[in-house]
């Protein structure tokens, strides 16, 4: 999976890793939020998101570890339930490149897996955009 955002590597990293900003774009279709988002970001910090869907009916707490963090480049994790995430950020120009990477779970076809992941860091971008402009514009 991956997405390219026009706003520099400082930016998105904030934005990626700051709770208050998480809260804003982590779903992965407009009828979920997070409301809640705890991140201690260094190795061997842990993250917790809740994710529930708007109107009350469902919701989980998606969790992990961190296994390895290069400011600006790198955010390696393992969730809960044991499997592995990567997530490479590139930076070029005043742009940014985030690939991302996961294994997946025996519970829901792949497809739908990787389209959720994929909804996710398109939303990231919407909203890292958006933010990078009001911030540029002195809002």
């Amino acid at each position: 999976m991956q997405v390219k955002v026009n706003a520099p590597i400082d930016k998105i990293w904030e934005y990626w890793t700051n709770p208050g900003d998480i809260t804003r774009w982590y779903y992965a279709s407009d009828d979920w939020h997070t409301p809640r988002a705890e991140n201690d970001l260094r190795t061997g910090g842990k993250f917790n998101f809740r994710m529930e869907a708007r109107d009350g009916t469902a919701g989980f707490d998606f969790w992990g570890t961190y296994t390895r963090i290069i400011l600006n480049k790198l955010i390696e994790c393992t969730l809960g339930d044991g499997r592995k995430v990567k997530i490479q950020f590139v930076a070029k120009d005043n742009k940014t490149e985030i690939v991302e990477s996961f294994e997946v779970e025996n519970e829901n076809p792949v497809e739908m897996q990787r389209g959720g992941w994929q909804a996710i860091l398109d939303n990231f971008g919407k909203y890292a955009e958006k933010h990078v402009k009001l911030y540029q514009n002195g809002k």
